[in-house]
């Protein structure tokens, strides 16, 4: 097992005050199935990383009927992964919870259309079907057709929203002439379905200026006061962004791991290990350290959910919504500026 840097003495540290004696449990709640999307937290749990850290770590996978919001609501997690905009929406609608960690830098969400479909720029979309997900992850294109004046009402002028499942079936069936993918995920499952490159007009949510952020950890806030709670998290923290480390230098033994935690068989080896690697350009030598949320970031996915004044995804800039604080503690515990191979 390759060893970092700085991480051996938090181990030590973590014996000499008596954590040791007893891993503490942690449980976080996935937004999707085990896939390379979350193999930070698998590689982590597969090395030994959560151990290292005194915690006990129990992964669940979300799904399509799973909405981690609600199960952090309902306290069963201790934190979840989430996009920032459903995080917003949720907590202007009194859900306490609170980014701790901001895991990919990047966007990845995109507007995949066929070129048939005769869409060359956005001023192309009224009179077609765009295929969006739900389950709060709307909420980016909400924003994007506000900005644009498009109304997603299905009116002559605006668009017709297709609510689409979580999968590329609306495109390859030819009920909707654009659908949401994901840089890693979907638009490959779109190649797969037999379309070229060529074929596809694709527009990145970053190209338009309307990109907000996707991945992040976030916990009830409630529970932020609790000093030994914080910790908690930072050792957790630390730990994943341990595991995101490792993923990022070995993303075919890591894609591995993914697949040895899939419960479905619906994933392939093929997929997970190029997924992995679109994964790694949503963190992987950005400008931000490794889980930190730049506020100036944050400040910039708030402008895109305040963009329509008539419909906004949220109607005030939200205060509290995140707090560095976890993230400073978990450096105590393991610095990627710090690790060596």
């Amino acid at each position: 097992m390759r060893r970092l840097a700085g991480y051996g003495a938090a181990v030590a540290m973590f014996a000499a005050t008596g954590m040791a004696r007893a891993a503490e449990p942690v449980t976080v709640q996935l937004k999707w199935v085990a896939q390379a999307q979350f193999a930070g937290y698998y590689v982590a749990k597969d090395k030994g990383y959560y151990k290292d850290a005194g915690l006990d770590v129990t992964i669940k996978a979300g799904g399509p009927d799973v909405a981690p919001v609600q199960i952090l609501a309902a306290g069963g997690a201790d934190v979840v992964v989430d996009w920032l905009p459903d995080a917003l929406a949720a907590r202007e609608k009194g859900v306490k919870l609170v980014n701790v960690s901001q895991t990919f830098q990047r966007s990845g969400l995109e507007l995949t259309c066929t070129k048939a479909s005769g869409i060359k720029t956005p001023k192309d979309f009224p009179g077609h079907t765009l295929g969006v997900w739900f389950s709060g992850n709307e909420y980016p294109f909400l924003a994007w057709m506000a900005k644009l004046g498009i109304p997603t009402d299905g009116s002559p002028k605006g668009v017709k929203v297709l609510k689409q499942g979580f999968n590329v079936d609306p495109l390859l069936q030819k009920q909707a002439q654009c659908i949401s993918t994901m840089t890693y995920n979907e638009y490959w499952q779109v190649i797969d379905g037999g379309f070229k490159p060529a074929d596809l007009t694709v527009f990145k949510y970053s190209d338009e200026g309307v990109a907000t952020l996707e991945d992040g950890l976030y916990a009830n806030g409630d529970k932020l006061g609790d000093g030994r709670f914080v910790d908690k998290l930072a050792r957790f923290v630390a730990a994943s962004d341990r595991g995101w480390d490792w993923a990022s230098k070995h993303t075919d033994e890591a894609a591995m791991i993914v697949l040895d935690n899939d419960t479905t068989g619906a994933q392939t080896e093929k997929h997970q290990k190029r997924m992995m690697k679109e994964i790694v350009k949503l963190f992987a030598d950005s400008k931000n350290p490794l889980g930190y949320l730049n506020p100036d970031d944050f400040d910039a996915t708030v402008t895109v959910l305040l963009s329509s004044q008539s419909d906004p995804v949220i109607t005030k800039k939200p205060e509290g919504a995140w707090t560095g604080a976890v993230f400073q503690a978990s450096k105590k515990y393991w610095d990627p500026a710090k690790a060596t191979n």
